[in-house]
């Protein structure tokens, strides 16, 4: 196995990991919350490091990703384990895997590179399961990535540590993070985490320089109140800048959260008002297909920048990074290096 990064040797063949900030004291012989990362003699072994559950050539755009590098393919690839416990997870079959019984298959960065460009893909996105508790792998394959002029996704719950995001940022181009509520209760008790680590290292990321953008799955009856979204909108606008795009997404029943339904349209269709009037630039709705709040819009003129329906994307009125109505300057990222 190879030798995690982000561990401390503690007394009696204990380490303590500092990769998320769970900082997991683990005793010989056990693993962390994440599942994968293992004392074995006094030593942190990332046991997943070049294994693989998934691999994909997806559109960037269903990261999703709107505003790096549009209308390109993101070569994607996810292994198992988590270190957070979403009653709702939509990837629960890896996210929740076990290492023991897992089907993995051996990759290593540099094959991951070759595959990458090999299917015309413009990045590499580490995504399906959590990213951070994965990172010697992505931090060894973004490195060689760059080189080749490969733009790099991390698609994360935010939940990793200041020191394991500073080590990745040389390599990271952007860092698409879940916000999953604007409230600490909701996170303890639906993801096992805490809201305040996931600010702090989106508002890092954006200082580091990586190219922000947030996801919040919109569920009834947990965390779609009014208030609380514009709370959310208002911290985004505030820390992260009025550019930085935001998707709201449609929860639908998964894993273990079966008793409440779809969130309506029109609760999304609200929030995308409210973000507007609150000055956010780039609003989004996700998980409606072919609807308008799915486009990329002039914040200025209101022309139709990037018409979206479902993952895929034609350019109308964007010029580069200029819209070629009014001349606005779009906060977008269309090439790497």
């Amino acid at each position: 196995m190879h030798e995690a990064l982000q561990y401390a040797k503690l007394e009696n063949r204990t380490v303590k990991c500092s990769l998320c900030n769970h900082r997991c004291v683990i005793h010989e012989g056990k693993h962390g919350i994440c599942g994968v990362r293992i004392n074995e003699q006094g030593t942190l072994y990332a046991a997943t490091y070049g294994k693989i559950s998934a691999e994909a050539v997806d559109p960037i755009e269903k990261k999703p990703l709107f505003h790096y590098l549009p209308g390109t393919l993101s070569y994607s690839l996810g292994s198992v384990g988590c270190n957070f416990h979403c009653e709702h997870c939509q990837n629960w079959h890896i996210s929740r895997a076990e290492l023991k019984g897992a089907v993995l298959r051996d990759l290593s960065p540099e094959e991951g590179v070759s595959r990458a460009r090999e299917s015309g893909s413009a990045s590499i996105s580490w995504t399906y399961n959590e990213p951070a508790i994965w990172h010697e792998y992505p931090l060894d394959m973004g490195m060689l990535a760059k080189k080749k002029g490969l733009g790099t996704v991390y698609v994360t719950n935010g939940y990793i540590t200041e020191e394991a995001l500073r080590e990745l940022a040389p390599m990271l181009g952007a860092y698409r993070v879940d916000l999953k509520a604007f409230s600490d209760d909701f996170y303890r008790k639906v993801c096992g985490a805490r809201l305040q680590p996931v600010l702090d290292s989106a508002a890092l990321a954006r200082e580091l320089g990586m190219h922000v953008e947030t996801v919040t799955l919109v569920i009834p009856g947990l965390n779609d109140g009014m208030d609380e979204m514009k709370a959310l909108i208002l911290w985004v606008i505030e820390h992260l800048g009025p550019a930085t795009p935001m998707h709201f997404s449609a929860f639908h029943p998964d894993y273990k959260m079966t008793d409440r339904g779809a969130t309506p349209v029109a609760t999304l269709e609200k929030i995308y008002r409210m973000s507007k009037e609150l000055g956010l630039r780039f609003p989004y709705l996700g998980n409606v297909y072919h609807h308008e709040y799915e486009n990329t819009y002039c914040p200025s003129c209101g022309a139709t920048l990037i018409e979206r329906q479902g993952f895929s994307s034609r350019f109308r009125e964007l010029d580069g990074q200029q819209c070629r109505k009014c001349g606005e300057t779009i906060e977008i990222v269309r090439h790497v290096g």
